[in-house]
Formats: C-alpha cells, structure tokens, sequence
C-alpha cells in the first residue's frame, strides 16, 4: 500500500476505533449501574419515546377530573373507549354518521368519533356510564327498558344519550320533537316506533 493511500486511511481507522471505544465504554458503565438504576434509565428512555409527539389533556369525564397525554389525532371516542376503558360509547361508522358513539359535552350531544379528544379540554362529558346514580337506572335507562326501545341493542347508548340531551333542553318534547330530536341516530334494527314511546315515557318521568 502507499504512503498516500495509508495517510487516506488513517482518518477512517481512528473514526472507528473511537466509535467502539464510545460503544464499548457505555455498555461497561451501564453494566456497573446497579439493576434498578438501569432499569429506570430503560424506562425513561421508553416513555420519552412513547410520549413522544403526545400533548397533555385534562378535562372532566362523568364529573371527575382525568388528566392525559394523548396523540393530536386521537378522537374522543377512542379516549373514552381506550384510556378509561368506557366502551358504553360505540365506534360504528367512525365518521360521525350514525350517533352511536353520541356523548354529552358541556350539555350538548356530539359526535365523540367525530370530535378529536383535545377539543374537549377543559370541558365536561357525559357517557352512558356518567348517567347511572350507583346502581339505580337514569330515568331515560328505565324507559327504554319498560318500552323495550332496542333490538340488537348496540345503538342503544348513544340512541338514550341523544334522547337525555334532547330532554334536558326540552323536557316536554311534541311528537314531531322528538323525531327531529333524534333524527341524529341511527337505527338499524329499525326499532324507531319504540325508541320515539321511550322516549315519551321518559318525559313523562321528569327529573331534568
């Protein structure tokens, strides 16, 4: 080899044997750290890169104050369903269409697949669950049973959340109310006849 190649080479030879130096002295300073230190270290690093891109989100979920990190894109629906394991809120279509994934925010319903989690921040949301008093049925629940306003029953969570934001506006809804009222949700068992008695008997029960 010439002198000329050999000087060329040089840079490259002591690149690399300061790269496996580098290499080489890590590995021998992680191995010195004791178990639990360097099982904290492995941690940090994981959630740094599993947080990584996630934006901080706080907001109140059936009247308690939850705090999260969640992806930009994450919608409400999958916040709710994934994070606080309230899967009573149904993805169906997944773009808003059908009213099954129907949830209460700030007294209003929404779509929750349909709304990213972060515009709920700050605000109040009520789902299926938010609606029971412990164990005791609200009364919108008790009259879909009693009026038997399901058939596969899937719809049915977001047929009442739709039908318990309707009320709570207009507690006293004509006929012709309640169809606009609940034009938002799909049914496709067609149970709609009974879905519409229900919620009758729901305003007949009162307590909005």
């Amino acid at each position: 080899m010439s002198k000329e190649n050999n000087s060329k080479d040089m840079p490259r030879r002591k690149f690399l044997k300061n790269f496996s130096s580098g290499v080489i002295g890590t590995s021998v300073l992680m191995n010195n750290l004791p178990a639990k230190n360097r099982a904290d270290l492995a941690e940090e690093a994981e959630t740094k890169q599993t947080d990584k891109g996630k934006v901080a989100l706080t907001l109140t979920v059936n009247g308690e104050e939850k705090s999260f990190k969640v992806y930009p894109q994450t919608t409400l629906a999958q916040l709710l369903r994934d994070e606080l394991g309230l899967t009573g809120t149904k993805i169906v279509c997944n773009h808003g269409e059908c009213g099954s994934c129907t949830v209460i925010l700030n007294d209003q319903a929404v779509y929750a697949c349909h709304l990213l989690a972060l515009d709920a921040a700050g605000k109040q949301v009520t789902t299926i669950e938010g609606l029971l008093n412990g164990e005791a049925l609200h009364p919108v629940q008790e009259a879909f049973v009693e009026k038997d306003g399901l058939q596969c029953g899937f719809c049915t969570p977001g047929q009442i959340m739709a039908a318990y934001a309707l009320l709570k506006h207009n507690p006293k809804p004509t006929h012709d109310e309640i169809i606009k009222g609940m034009s938002g949700n799909l049914c496709r068992c067609a149970a709609y006849p009974k879905i519409i008695e229900s919620v009758k008997l729901a305003a007949e029960k009162g307590g909005f």
